[in-house]
Parts: structure tokens; sequence; C-alpha cells
């Protein structure tokens, strides 16, 4: 970045702080340069690791961050997101049944807020909870041992838990069983959260969140991966034919989703992220509660533009949408339509 490009953003920067603090409204350019000056928090839904190959358990080290930072919630709208490692949700992670994981948990010097992590793949005390938290500055660290395949979240639980939620704090650790998952084409991580803001929906500028909204249930926003948009610019991706495998949770920290994809069938899903029990077929759509996971398989038999959403589905128009797209030949025998449609 050129100096006057950075003495630009600057400016813009203390632009819209002090319109903020003086009350007054965030002009167009602002809001537009309020998007560069703000981090892209939403991580993408391939950013997550590959299938392990067949091995023998060992000891895996998991080093998470805690940041605070003002990131993108939505085109001109900004929020100060409390997040792991920088983004929404933090980093998938990945182990075997029988691993060893050793976990680091570093709370930036810049946060404003004690931060840690409780797992819910753990079995010991508060999931690791007491064990990692820590202050500004400070490094905490645990280890506990995989016992059982399945998907599982992991969140802040510093008080109030709710509060660091809702804020970003929540990502997923996929414990592998020992034979591995049946091979698949693509793999995405989707996580769906709720922000709560003193200002209404589609308000520009940098929002601030809302005490009594989230003690009461009321947030302003729904998302995928942190914000609005962040799976509708960069969306998903596949071909005709492929057999897509999402990892799908909810950090929550309130609302229950009735995850759906539409325009297609799940062939099989692990239901509650469970890898031990029986696999469903053929689900229209699922459950999944705050905290809670779920494992959905699909196959792509026709191109075209296909969303994922919460059937709940009023929370569309409060943000709750991603974007797959499949790309392929037309297949008539299973779909057809008017030209134009």
């Amino acid at each position: 970045m050129t100096m006057k490009r950075r003495n630009t953003l600057a400016a813009t920067a203390s632009a819209i702080v002090l319109a903020l603090a003086l009350g007054g409204p965030v002009s167009g350019v602002e809001s537009a340069m309020a998007d560069e000056v703000a981090a892209n928090i939403s991580r993408a839904a391939t950013d997550l690791p590959v299938p392990l190959a067949k091995r023998a358990p060992q000891t895996v080290e998991v080093n998470l961050e805690t940041v605070e930072l003002v990131g993108q919630l939505d085109d001109g709208t900004t929020y100060r997101y409390w997040t792991f490692n920088g983004q929404v949700p933090g980093p998938m992670l990945r182990v075997r049944v029988g691993d060893t994981v050793k976990v680091n948990l570093t709370n930036h010097p810049d946060s404003w807020m004690n931060h840690n992590v409780d797992f819910h793949a753990v079995t010991g005390p508060h999931g690791g909870g007491h064990a990692t938290m820590a202050e500004p500055g400070e490094t905490r660290s645990f280890s506990f041992k995989a016992l059982k395949p399945g998907l599982y979240v992991y969140h802040c639980a510093t008080p109030m838990a709710a509060q660091h939620i809702a804020n970003g704090m929540y990502g997923m650790i996929l414990v592998e069983p020992e034979e591995g998952l049946p091979p698949v084409d693509r793999e995405f991580y989707v996580m769906q959260g709720e922000i709560y803001t003193e200002e209404a929906f589609g308000t520009k500028g940098e929002l601030m969140e809302s005490y009594d909204k989230l003690m009461n249930e009321r947030p302003e926003y729904f998302v995928f991966n942190g914000s609005v948009q962040g799976l509708k610019t960069e969306p998903l991706k596949a071909k005709v034919g492929e057999t897509v495998r999402i990892f799908f949770g909810v950090g929550g920290p309130n609302y229950t989703s009735s995850f759906h994809v539409i325009g297609e069938i799940f062939d099989r899903l692990y239901d509650l992220g469970s890898l031990g029990g029986a696999v469903t077929t053929d689900v229209q759509t699922v459950s999944v509660p705050p905290g809670g996971a779920t494992i959905a398989e699909l196959t792509f038999e026709v191109p075209g533009q296909y969303v994922i959403v919460d059937h709940a589905l009023s929370r569309v128009e409060r943000g709750l949408a991603a974007i797959i797209e499949v790309e392929g030949e037309p297949n008539p025998e299973v779909f057809s339509a008017p030209p134009g449609v």
C-alpha cells in the first residue's frame, strides 16, 4: 500500500469515528471507505483442513489467538468482532479419535476483554474453559484426549458467555473415526450466528452491540460465517456430479437453525454431528441447536444457483443466506424449465 493510500484510509477512518462520536451520519463515500478500513472477518467456506491420512493416534498442537477487531458486517456496515484467529468462525480443527490435543490459547495484547475456549469435544472440567482463561497478552494451555468421534463446537465461555459467542467466538473441531470419513469431491465449513446491535438492521457505519437485545434474544442480524455478504460474494462452488460434504454448526448463542439447501436433498446426514450412529438418508431439512452441529452430504445433478438457508425464512431478510454455484451441463431428465426462468 502506498503512503498516500495509507494516509487516505487513516483520514477516512478518523472522519468515520468523528462522525459516529458526534452522532452524525456517515456519508456514502465514508460508508464505502469503511468497508476498506474494516477487516474481512468472514472465513471462506473452503478454509478447512484436508481429510487425515490413515495413521496411529498422535499429539496434535492447536494454537488459537483471541483477537478483537472491527470487521465488515455488511456493505457499508462494520462491527467490533471478538474472534478466534481473526475470523468468524474460528479455524476448523481436524484430529483423529485417540489423539492427544494440546491447546494453546493466547489473548492478543490489544484485547479489551479476558477470553478462553471451551471445547465440546473435551471430556474434562469446563471443556478446558477454566484452564484457558487468559487476560490480554497472556497465554494459557491444557491438553485433552479425543475420546469420541464426531463434529463438535468450541466457543469462548468467559462470562457473559452469550456475549462472547454473539460477537463471533465460536468454531468447530472434527474428531475423525479411526477409518476416517468416506471420500467426497468437496468439503465446506459453514456456521450460523446471531449479532445483536443497538442500531436497526441495515444501518450504515460502525454498529454497537446491544446488551438488552442479547438478553431478550432479539438479534438484528443472522449470519453465516460472521457476515451478511461473506458467503454470497465468495459463494461455494461445485460441479454437476460432485458429492459435497458440508460441516455445518450453530454458534448461536440462542437460535436453533433449520438447515436447508433450496433445490437439493441431503443424500446422507450425520445428525447432531454424530459419527458413531446410523446415517440418515434423503433429508430435506435438519434442526441444528445452538452449540450443535451436523454433517450433510449431497450430490448435484443439475447446474445452477442453490441457496443455503435457515428455513425459519424471515431470517433471510436479516442477512442469512449463502450461495452454492454449480457448473455443468443441463440435465433435462431431472429438471427442465422454460428458457429464461
